[in-house]
């Protein structure tokens, strides 16, 4: 027994010697990770994209006559502001700031029934994760 663990040995650590050899392939290249001298620069996520920089409007008489930033076409100029009668009444009813609670709403409306509806939903999730199955 011992003589055929002896003679399996050297056949061991030949086929180890082998596989350490072999697997040698993983090995960086001498010019850098990529192979080579490339201009852009990679991060964790891949190439990083340089930040584009987008132009501001200086210019106090445009910024307040015109709606800077609304054409977005090549041709054409942003929109011209206009006076308050101009505009439809709902524009200034439009309620802007911080969400409404479920009691300053209106029964009636859509909105409201949807704020309800959203409500039990989360409400039913959250209970659904304290459950143990």
């Amino acid at each position: 027994m011992s003589t055929l663990i002896g003679s399996l040995v050297p056949l061991f650590r030949r086929s180890f010697l082998q596989l350490t050899v072999a697997r040698t392939y993983a090995t960086p290249k001498a010019g850098g990770a990529l192979g080579g001298s490339k201009k852009k620069k990679l991060g964790k996520l891949g190439p990083v994209v340089e930040k584009k920089v987008i132009p501001v409007e200086t210019d106090t008489n445009r910024l307040v006559n015109y709606v800077c930033g609304s054409n977005i076409l090549k041709q054409g100029e942003d929109i011209k502001i206009q006076p308050d009668s101009e505009y439809p009444d709902w524009l200034w009813k439009m309620h802007v700031g911080a969400p409404l609670t479920l009691e300053e709403m209106d029964p009636n409306t859509k909105a409201y029934w949807r704020k309800l509806r959203r409500m039990a939903l989360q409400r039913n999730n959250k209970l659904a994760k304290l459950k143990k199955f």
